[in-house]
């Protein structure tokens, strides 16, 4: 699994600066499930990806449905344990960050967000 710096344009702020990338089968399948938090600046970007659920998870966390041009299509402020989300069918993937990031950081729906090596 890779990391990344992922930023939103629009609000000129970073969303994390430790974003592991699942991208394979295996590393989609499991996700956050074996973590017991995510800290500041960590976060998981699984492609592709169009819903979620967090069935087995220890805590709530903050989710941004991406399009194919990198825009937030969708997001879940605390997206909380044993649920699932709505299937976003435009959706490339989907970021998972900390619990309140979208509120400090300003995110809306329509944001441009960029991932950096």
């Amino acid at each position: 699994m890779s990391w990344t710096k992922v930023r939103n344009i629009n609000r000129t702020v970073f969303l994390g600066d430790r974003i592991r990338v699942a991208d394979s089968p295996s590393s989609r399948l499991v996700g956050l499930l074996r973590t017991d938090r995510l800290e500041t600046g960590e976060g998981l970007w699984i492609s592709p990806c169009n819903g979620i659920h967090s069935f087995g998870m220890r805590y709530e966390f903050d989710v941004l449905f991406l399009d194919s041009r990198m825009k937030v299509i969708g997001l879940y402020n605390r997206f909380r344990k044993n649920r699932i989300s709505r299937v976003f069918w435009a959706a490339r993937g989907v970021l998972e960050l900390p619990e309140g990031t979208i509120e400090t950081t300003g995110t809306e729906i329509g944001d441009e967000i960029e991932f950096q090596a």
